[in-house]
């Protein structure tokens, strides 16, 4: 019985949510918040559960001498509540320029190595042979080579370079298109899947009771 209890609830909240289609509602705001609310707290009991206690608690409480350089993360992080102080709420900005500059620089790093140093690469060797076709790689370098003449504003846009760059417009509007449909062909399976959900999983389980 709680199996045909959730799956009839699942139902409605999806209801709910695509009743939005039709205008904005009370149906569709509960719906709304109620995911956000669970998604929340989904998400502090992962984030307390994988990081805080493995990696904070843990260990202050098991060897607190050896491990009480993480007193200094520990507290940044309850620093960044003094926003709601009033009186001392700049001082939440030192934590947050803290984190900002940290991830900044891990990530700088990992996407120069882990994307853009790969496909540079991936541009400028094999221009004839490789993986693709000529045509395939000359297509890629004229491609990346206009772009980069696009974004480059040193220089007034015109004559040749303004031909080119024009090229790489062409060039990022093919690309943002494609990242579209690609963003649409996601949603559209979220859809399918909703879908099979309301007309196959609960008709299903909802016959095994009558």
């Amino acid at each position: 019985m709680s199996e045909l209890l959730g799956v009839w609830l699942g139902a409605f909240l999806t209801l709910c949510i695509f009743s939005f289609l039709y205008k904005d509602n009370p149906f569709f705001r509960f719906a709304e918040s109620l995911f956000a609310g669970v998604s929340l707290g989904y998400y502090i009991g992962i984030v307390s559960t994988n990081t805080l206690v493995p990696n904070m608690i843990r260990p202050l409480t098991a060897d607190f001498s050896g491990n009480a350089h993480l007193l200094i993360p520990l507290l940044l992080g309850l620093n960044l509540y003094t926003r709601y102080i009033p009186r001392i709420a700049w001082m939440a900005r030192l934590s947050l320029a803290v984190y900002i500059a940290y991830y900044v620089g891990i990530f700088m790093v990992q996407k120069l190595q882990g994307e853009v140093v790969p496909q540079v690469g991936k541009t400028i060797l094999h221009p004839i042979g490789g993986n693709f076709t000529p045509v395939d790689n000359l297509i890629m370098m004229v491609g990346v080579l206009s772009v980069l003449i696009y974004f480059y504003f040193s220089i007034e846009h015109k004559r040749a370079v303004g031909v080119v760059s024009r090229v790489g417009i062409w060039f990022l509007m093919l690309g943002f298109g494609a990242a579209f449909g690609y963003t649409v062909m996601g949603r559209i399976s979220l859809l399918i899947g909703r879908m099979n959900y309301l007309f196959i999983d609960v008709v299903q389980i909802t016959s095994q009771y009558l």
